[in-house]
């Protein structure tokens, strides 16, 4: 269980991992757009004349077993995330944590769900991550937030380390003192951090990719050093990067081969992590 990046429908790999095994987890699926979605089922067998190269320059045939074709909205969006989300219960140990990425359109369903899963006793926070950058609307407020839902498996017991956490300026120093001011205060529940823009130097070409900052914020504060956190929605692969930075273990997964490109890129200078196709062959 060290680290790991897995190139497979997560569901699968999921239900193959053994309980109480993860420390933390941090997700940022796809949000329900409202678009249509299409989602092939595939078998893959080794094969030199293949027409899918996977780790190690292997090469495999591709033979389509089935394609469902949905609607990306609510109904549906609950038979996508729910067995997910019973799996991450069920994976967490006893003193570990989710923290759920979402948008403001999803996230009061997300939350019933979660609490039917969790028990609603183990919601800790919702955190708001807000922004000002992109279009703005001109016939509504902007919405310039996400939504971040915190659960503990046990709301008694749960791993969370406020020493660690990175500190921010006062919005107005001069109503607390120059000590207090210069210490700078522990964020609330409510986090402002500009996205990844397109000319960031942290910016790796992935659409989605969140801000270094705001993981490495939730994992110093909800793991420990040789924790295992796990993000069965990796895109660009960010959590991994700040686990190698913080001394954590990672386990990560992704079935869009454009993250796993992104994430060879961006973990090329470091041969000890494990890259898999699951199922393997």
């Amino acid at each position: 269980m060290n680290n790991s990046i897995y190139f497979g429908d997560n569901l699968d790999i999921l239900k193959s991992m053994p309980d109480e095994s993860v420390n933390l987890i941090y997700i940022d699926p796809p949000f329900n757009t409202g678009r249509n979605q299409a989602r092939t089922t595939i078998r893959t067998i080794r094969s030199d004349e293949g027409d899918r190269v996977g780790f190690g320059g292997r090469t495999y045939q591709t033979e389509a077993l089935g394609k469902n074709q949905y609607a990306d909205t609510f109904d549906n969006y609950e038979g996508f995330i729910r067995p997910r989300l019973e799996q991450a219960h069920r994976l967490l140990k006893p003193d570990g944590s989710l923290y759920f990425h979402i948008d403001y359109r999803e996230v009061h369903y997300c939350k019933i769900w979660l609490d039917s899963i969790f028990g609603r006793d183990c919601f800790i926070n919702e955190i708001i991550w807000a922004y000002d950058y992109g279009g703005k609307a001109k016939s509504k407020w902007p919405a310039k937030h996400d939504n971040i839902l915190f659960y503990a498996k046990d709301p008694e017991h749960y791993v969370f380390n406020v020493a660690d956490i990175d500190r921010e300026p006062y919005m107005a120093p001069g109503l607390v003192g120059p000590e207090k001011a210069e210490k700078g205060k522990l964020p609330t529940d409510t986090w402002w951090w500009s996205i990844v823009g397109t000319n960031s130097k942290e910016r790796n070409g992935y659409p989605t990719q969140k801000p270094l900052g705001i993981i490495n914020r939730i994992i110093r504060a909800s793991s420990n050093p040789g924790d295992l956190v796990m993000d069965f929605f990796a895109g660009s692969g960010t959590v991994g990067e700040s686990c190698l930075a913080l001394e954590r273990r990672f386990i990560l997964m992704d079935n869009n081969p454009e993250a796993i490109q992104v994430m060879q890129k961006r973990f090329e200078n470091n041969p000890d992590i494990k890259w898999i196709d699951y199922p393997e062959n």
